[in-house]
């Protein structure tokens, strides 16, 4: 009981950081407060918060027949002390280590083999060191000693897989890249310069689920935007049913990420252009409140999410390809614990 009340208590007092704490986060990875947010980047958040008000108003993807339920996890860092429900198909979107040993590796995909899943999918992460050649050469000598045996996992690395399930009535094509914008240093696994496009036609048109290590930018990210702009322009592309990454922990526990609950319905309309148009420009207090363009794009992502209500509910137009884009990092921003739950998708 006392146990009880001390976690709720810690809940509590997390959840008032995340709204109402004015101070500056420390790390660009850190989240910022909703009241800190606000205060920064007035006309982002209050576009962000119109089109997370929209959403619920419009109808979600229904699952097809018979449904497919996919577990989602990432960025577990060496920990297994967390309950994974089961499903017809697992995914790990990276980060399966600290250090990115050949041990550290093997131990993560024993506990993974282990679960009772059909089939279970893996890509790596910026702290799985061992599984880059080029950071490989940063490990002393005798950690990279060993080998990786994948035993029942599907490791995709800039790969593609189709998967069968109830007994071939249906099938799911599945691709996973882990490269992700630089962030640290020669250890860090997969990095590309920011700004350097790693993602320009590399997806196949055909991917039902995109498995990445690095969010899309603005999308389960934090105001700092340190998701991928190349890489939102390649799921504009493909529009894919499902989008699994993790990376930035803080982008499903940030203010807005846990109004989301870690999952956000990305509809691929003139609305979204509107929305991620205004998130591209620079910040500031003055600067956002007194550009005309920014209040401009902001009409227009209400008017557009008007039409589209209006178009779904009333008249019954239904979605037009839309993405279910899922933050499925485990690990609660950077305490070394997963307090996260696993996201659990029917598609």
């Amino acid at each position: 009981m006392e146990r009880s009340r001390r976690e709720s208590r810690r809940i509590s007092d997390t959840t008032l950081a995340v709204m109402f704490n004015l101070r500056a986060p420390t790390s660009p990875f850190d989240p910022p407060s909703l009241l800190h947010t606000f205060l920064t980047r007035p006309v982002k958040t209050f576009v962000r918060l119109l089109d997370h008000a929209l959403a619920p108003l419009r109808s979600t993807p229904k699952p097809d027949s018979p449904p497919i339920r996919i577990v989602c996890i990432s960025d577990t860092h060496c920990l297994t002390s967390v309950h994974i429900p089961d499903g017809d198909l697992l995914i790990h979107a990276g980060d399966l280590t600290n250090a990115g040993t050949p041990a550290e590796l093997q131990a993560q995909i024993d506990w993974l083999d282990n679960l009772p899943h059909r089939h279970k999918v893996a890509i790596a992460g910026n702290r799985d060191t061992y599984l880059d050649p080029r950071s490989r050469t940063t490990l002393a000598a005798e950690q990279r000693e060993g080998s990786i045996d994948w035993k029942g996992i599907h490791y995709l690395q800039h790969s593609a897989l189709t998967l069968k399930f109830d007994n071939g009535q249906r099938s799911l094509n599945l691709y996973g890249a882990p490269q992700i914008p630089a962030c640290g240093g020669e250890a860090f696994a997969f990095q590309y310069p920011r700004g350097h496009d790693a993602w320009a036609d590399t997806v196949p048109e055909d991917s039902d689920v995109l498995i990445t290590h690095t969010p899309p930018k603005y999308h389960l990210d934090l105001p700092t935007a340190l998701g991928c702009e190349f890489l939102l322009d390649e799921v504009w592309r493909v529009r894919p049913a499902l989008h699994v990454f993790g990376h930035v922990h803080a982008g499903k526990s940030d203010a807005l990420g846990w109004l989301k609950g870690g999952k956000e319905v990305v509809r691929w309309d003139e609305g979204q252009k509107c929305l991620e148009r205004t998130l591209a420009r620079p910040d500031g207090l003055v600067r956002e409140l007194l550009n005309p363009r920014n209040w401009l794009d902001l009409m227009m992502v209400l008017a557009y999410g008007v039409m589209n209500v209006v178009w779904d509910r009333v008249w019954g137009g239904g979605q037009n390809g839309a993405t279910l884009m899922v933050n499925a990092s485990l690990m609660f921003n950077d305490t070394g614990e997963l307090r996260n739950r696993p996201q659990v998708i029917d598609i």
